[in-house]
């Protein structure tokens, strides 16, 4: 397991290295004074999760992010002495896999980095489940697949778990917490901006629009649901009167 701590602050790369090697065996922590050093050090390294300060010396965090999403999808966590939703919004919308407030706890950033990790691990293949197929959508589950008009799309492991919950439950809403849980886990469940963001990926990738959606609708204040093809039957997928049904855990 190797880690990249690109932070300018020796006393956090040292506590860090710390930290994780008392707490996780077999641990090689790597540290980057600067941005252009952490970029180094992704590329020659090929880490398997990477921790990045928002404030370096010489280029910001997210420049930096914005460079290594140019040739790696190795998970970023980012580190920041700010709280603020904005700047959250943005590391996400860059390509960043979660945000950890300093000063942090250590136990609480081993639980983030692990939950990160976690998340890379695709749902199994379901081989006898048919794939999905919605206007030019189509998922194939046994091959972890999402294709549109034939062509297919890159997903990162987040986007295909988030889609692939969306859209074994079609035409039911999946409520924020119930969305966050089975995605970024139980312990995400307030953090709906996390979700807000992928969703908004998603329909990008998929061509979508929020406002005349075709796939993914919100249902403002419960949650999203992925839309049942036209030519389902409507029974299934809503209650009397038109109402989405919301899928009970």
């Amino acid at each position: 397991m190797k880690i990249v701590v690109v932070d300018d602050a020796p006393d956090v790369i040292e506590s860090v290295h710390l930290g994780f090697t008392l707490q996780w065996r077999e641990v090689e922590v790597l540290g980057a004074a600067s941005g252009e050093r952490g970029l180094d050090l992704v590329e020659q390294e090929k880490p398997d999760i990477v921790l990045l300060d928002v404030g370096l010396p010489d280029i910001d965090g997210y420049e930096v992010l914005r460079q290594i999403r140019a040739f790696s999808d190795v998970p970023v966590v980012m580190l920041t002495a700010r709280d603020d939703t904005l700047d959250l919004v943005k590391g996400l919308e860059l390509g960043a896999d979660d945000y950890v407030t300093k000063p942090f706890n250590h136990l609480e950033l081993l639980a983030r980095v692990k939950a990160v990790l976690r998340r890379l691990n695709m749902p199994a293949p379901a081989a006898r489940v048919p794939s999905f197929r919605s206007g030019e959508l189509e998922m194939d589950f046994a091959r972890q697949e999402l294709r549109i008009g034939g062509a297919r799309v890159d997903l990162t492991p987040t986007e295909y778990k988030l889609l692939y919950h969306l859209v074994r439950n079609v035409g039911y809403v999946l409520t924020h917490g119930m969305l966050l849980a089975k995605v970024w886990g139980r312990e995400y469940v307030d953090e709906v901006d996390y979700l807000r963001v992928y969703v908004r990926r998603l329909r990008d990738k998929l061509g979508d629009d929020s406002e005349r959606p075709r796939y993914i609708r919100t249902e403002r204040g419960l949650g999203y649901r992925f839309l049942a093809p036209v030519a389902s039957e409507p029974s299934e997928a809503a209650a009397p009167g038109g109402e989405p049904r919301v899928k009970e855990t």
